[in-house]
């Protein structure tokens, strides 16, 4: 199977703007997602799908593959179908890498793509124990064959009988396969995608599946959305 990365990077961020160039003890952030990436072993190639030529020459100067998208499209999803459209190569499958993890573990890269042998569509999760009630922390419960059920920013479970159960978080890593990717953004939004700003839960209301299983990454998970989890992050890598 013929699997493409993309990562998708915005220059316009709400909470922080140029983030993607960021520095991280000498590199960008981008680089540093980009050559995490590039360690999967289940990849044939890695591009950055971008609206900002900054970004463009920014990833031009390391080495990357950059992919020049339109200004005006929805999210990452819509950014990541239409630099498959534009680089070409007939891949067979897409896997959606976050931007803005540069601790990301190319370990959980090759689990998606393990999935994507068998479902149009896959991702991951992880056990929590705490900030379980943190609304930007989105939980996910699943069947009992590896699918999921919901996404929430809501604790789900309710544990109303105190038995012992897991609450997972979801890990946001996409896997599709092309032909799902291209269906799926032609999707409209959907009551709950909408009521939990959600946009996968588009697919679970149209009736489609989400195959999910718990990483066995135990990397640290820390999306950059503030200066603050920058410094975070920093602190991570300098005392690596």
């Amino acid at each position: 199977m013929k699997i493409l990365g993309v990562i998708p990077a915005r220059y316009k961020s709400t909470r922080f703007p140029g983030k993607p160039l960021a520095d991280i003890c000498g590199k960008t952030m981008i680089q540093r997602v980009y050559e995490r990436a590039k360690m999967s072993e289940s990849l044939h190639d890695v591009i950055v799908a971008t609206d900002d030529g900054r970004i463009f020459d920014c990833v031009k100067s390391f080495g990357g593959l950059p992919v020049m998208t339109g200004e005006n499209l929805p999210n990452g999803t819509a950014r990541c179908e239409e630099a498959l459209r534009i680089f070409g190569g007939n891949f067979d499958s897409v896997i959606n890498i976050q931007g803005d993890e540069p601790l990301l573990d190319p370990v959980m890269i090759d689990e998606v793509a393990e999935m994507l042998a068998d479902d149009d569509c896959a991702t991951l999760c992880r056990e929590i124990h705490d900030d379980v009630s943190n609304p930007n922390t989105v939980k996910v419960v699943m069947s009992q064959t590896g699918y999921a059920l919901y996404f929430s920013r809501s604790l789900i479970p309710y544990n109303r009988t105190g038995i012992n159960i897991p609450v997972y978080q979801h890990i946001g890593i996409y896997g599709y396969k092309s032909e799902f990717l291209r269906k799926y953004v032609g999707m409209n939004d959907t009551p709950l995608s909408m009521a939990e700003s959600l946009e996968q839960l588009k697919i679970l209301e149209n009736g489609y599946r989400i195959r999910i299983k718990a990483t066995s990454s135990r990397n640290d998970i820390v999306g950059v959305d503030t200066p603050e989890d920058l410094e975070k992050v920093r602190m991570i890598i300098e005392n690596a």
